[in-house]
């Protein structure tokens, strides 16, 4: 079970009472906004039910943002293995996060990323996280960049699973950020 603590967050695992957070997070058109669909309170119930059934592999637990002074619990972050082959390397390791809308511009998404790159790369020894968004998601790219990823256009691509209802959806932009860069600079830094 992974439990991160950052100055202002504990990431830790998803528990049932993470479930109306989870709702909002699948439902509100703000946090959506480049997503294909919402899903309604009966859908948001059935995948959350499924996510906490799975046991995942170490260090790839859905973590929960919370803030440390109160406890409220924010947003999502974590790793993932994307199965996207051939767009994305078979053993592709992927960071993503999603937080309430009314949370944002605080840097918590920031924050976040940065303690589960350290987790990745210091703790589960990772050669490589990415990342993936929308080609205009200009608030999920800034996090990309600010928590030290850089972007590949060789390897971006139209995502094979957005339906053809939402073409402005397709195109997406691929960062990432190998371990010698992240200690790279982690010493830069220090």
């Amino acid at each position: 079970m992974t439990l991160l603590e950052t100055s202002r967050l504990t990431l830790r695992p998803c528990r049932e009472e993470d479930r109306d957070l989870f709702y909002e997070l699948s439902s509100d058109p703000a946090v959506l906004a480049f997503f294909p669909f919402r899903r309604s309170r009966a859908d948001a119930d059935t995948v959350f039910t499924m996510i906490r059934s799975i046991v995942p592999e170490p260090g790839f637990d859905l973590l929960v943002m919370a803030l440390k002074q109160s406890g409220e619990a924010i947003g999502l972050c974590g790793l993932s293995k994307p199965q996207l082959d051939p767009y994305l390397p078979k053993d592709a390791v992927e960071i993503g996060w999603r937080m309430s809308a009314r949370h944002w511009r605080n840097g918590y998404a920031t924050e976040a990323g940065l303690a589960v790159l350290r987790h990745g790369f210091a703790t589960l020894k990772l050669d490589e996280i990415l990342s993936i968004a929308v080609h205009d998601n200009r608030r999920a790219l800034a996090v990309m960049r600010r928590i030290g990823m850089h972007p590949d256009p060789a390897i971006d691509f139209d995502h094979p699973q957005i339906p053809d209802t939402h073409p402005q959806l397709r195109r997406h932009v691929v960062y990432r950020l190998r371990a010698a860069e992240w200690r790279s600079q982690r010493q830069t830094e220090n």
